[in-house]
């Protein structure tokens, strides 16, 4: 077991030694509707707990991603490449679970935790999407990936042409440096997005050209004309981009650049010297956050020693915060609706190793987390089943503070939807392992298909919906405060409608 955060001389008033962050059974209850400033503290102690518990594992599983990179940087294959995409795949697995942890100003959105001055977290250098992939390396247009997906200027407009030219990794004279990548995020189209899990992404998997709609035998036919260079890969019929291991290749007559013949080695080097620095400046990142909540950093000690019971309701209203607005805004909305209903692979979480499903399962799973006090793991062997990690944490939750004030009800009922979600959620994994993946689950947003999606994000409205009333039954404030109403434009009580 992971070495807990030392309780607070208020926390320890409360519990008893054995107990730690459990309910003791000799405690008094408080009278409903009121507050109990030591059980608020150990919810406080808990999510910081598990804050650092999943960074912690983001972490660790970002080394082992750059290890699989330079191994693959060393021997380019396709046994180094499939393990470099596995590594990313479970890399993913710790970091999905902690993105309840955002809209709440904390150290991932802002790095000292008042976002009233402007939020400097590293979170667009970590996460951000859509990607600037055309900015980066070749593209090829066709399918929802057109001119205006570029961002930039227009390589003539043929459909399903390779664009080798005009991106960081083809131009010689621009230098890969840990400097270049901090220019990522910069524009409002996100079309200069260059670093972060989905730069990695990218490069390891290349676009995925694959049709959004029909399968056979379990894979995707084609709508956009796969170019000559991966159909001879073998491309027609694999789920996620089919970037060959060639183009990391720097022997003369090997390397590839987009169009399958011999390219200059230099721009092969470049591709895997940028793949590296991507994943250097991952795990700086996600060492700087997890750092903030290590116990005894100023802002772990800062969020789980309020100086009174006014600023403890406040912290326990920013992990409702980030409960509900992750639910509805981000997950609902812009992750799963916006792709939904206009049937964008392009607008796909994961779009080029066709991840979404997971993406989508971590997000919700990160809430159930924050609920319940607890963090099982997370999955190793790629299985859909959470590993035992040494970094376990079972603790007090929010579910069990409600039970604790007087409102059992009330605590059931968020368990419920979120049970609920679990169920739908579930059902896009399963669907994925089966060979659907989420481009072909939106292909169609009213179609039988679609089902789970649009029961995820319906189910994810009403959570949402029943977390804000948590909120406002505590007296922490009102449910514009739980879940933002700027996080998306999307109308998440109809799954089907465009989003403006």
């Amino acid at each position: 077991m992971p070495t807990q955060p030392p309780l607070t001389p208020l926390a320890a008033l409360a519990a008893c030694a054995p107990c730690l962050l459990f309910a003791c059974a000799d405690e008094p209850a408080p009278t409903r509707g009121g507050h109990d400033l030591p059980r608020l503290v150990r919810v406080l102690e808990t999510n910081a707990a598990i804050a650092h518990a999943a960074y912690s594992d983001a972490v660790d599983e970002a080394i082992a991603l750059k290890g699989a990179v330079e191994a693959l940087r060393a021997a380019p294959g396709p046994q180094t490449l499939a393990a470099a995409r596995r590594a990313w795949r479970v890399a993913r697995e710790p970091y999905g679970q902690t993105e309840v942890y955002r809209f709440r100003g904390s150290p991932i959105d802002d790095t000292d935790g008042d976002p009233g001055n402007g939020e400097d977290g590293p979170e667009g250098m970590i996460n951000a999407w859509p990607l600037g992939e055309a900015l980066i390396d070749y593209v090829v247009l066709g399918g929802d990936f057109g001119v205006d997906e570029v961002g930039v200027t227009a390589h003539g407009t043929g459909v399903a042409e390779p664009i080798p030219g005009n991106n960081l990794i083809h131009s010689l004279d621009i230098p890969l440096d840990a400097a270049l990548l901090a220019h990522s995020v910069t524009a409002e189209d996100e079309h200069d997005v260059i670093a972060g899990y989905h730069a990695a992404e990218f490069l390891l998997w290349g676009q995925d050209l694959n049709a959004d709609g029909t399968v056979t035998d379990g894979d995707r036919t084609d709508a956009v004309k796969v170019p000559a260079y991966l159909e001879a890969q073998g491309a027609l019929t694999t789920h996620g981009g089919q970037r060959p291991a060639s183009d990391f290749d720097a022997t003369e007559g090997l390397c590839t650049s987009g169009a399958g013949n011999p390219a200059d080695p230099r721009v092969c080097a470049r591709r895997g010297l940028y793949l590296a620095l991507v994943c250097d400046r991952l795990i700086a990142d996600l060492t700087q956050v997890r750092d903030a909540w290590a116990p005894g950093a100023p802002y772990q000690q800062a969020f789980t020693r309020p100086a009174d019971e006014a600023a403890a309701k406040q912290r326990l209203l920013q992990i409702l915060t980030g409960m509900g607005t992750l639910s509805e805004g981000e997950l609902a909305g812009e992750r799963m609706q916006i792709a939904l209903a206009a049937n964008s692979q392009e607008d796909e979480h994961s779009c080029f190793s066709d991840n979404t499903h997971r993406d989508i399962w971590l997000n919700a799973e990160g809430v159930a987390n924050s609920y319940f006090g607890d963090y099982a793991g997370y999955d190793r062997t790629l299985d859909g089943q959470d590993d035992a990690t040494g970094r376990a944490v079972t603790g007090y939750g929010v579910d069990d503070y409600l039970r604790d004030v007087g409102q059992a009800a009330l605590a059931d009922q968020v368990a419920a939807a979120l049970e609920s979600t679990r169920g739908h959620c579930a059902a896009i994994d399963g669907a994925a392992r089966a060979g659907r993946p989420i481009d072909v689950l939106i292909a169609n947003a009213s179609g039988d298909d679609a089902q789970p999606m649009r029961d995820a994000i319906r189910s994810l409205n009403a959570q949402s919906a029943l977390i804000a009333r948590v909120a406002v039954d505590l007296g922490l404030g009102d449910a514009a405060q739980v879940v933002d109403p700027d996080a998306s434009a999307c109308d998440t009580s109809d799954p089907t409608a465009e989003c403006p």
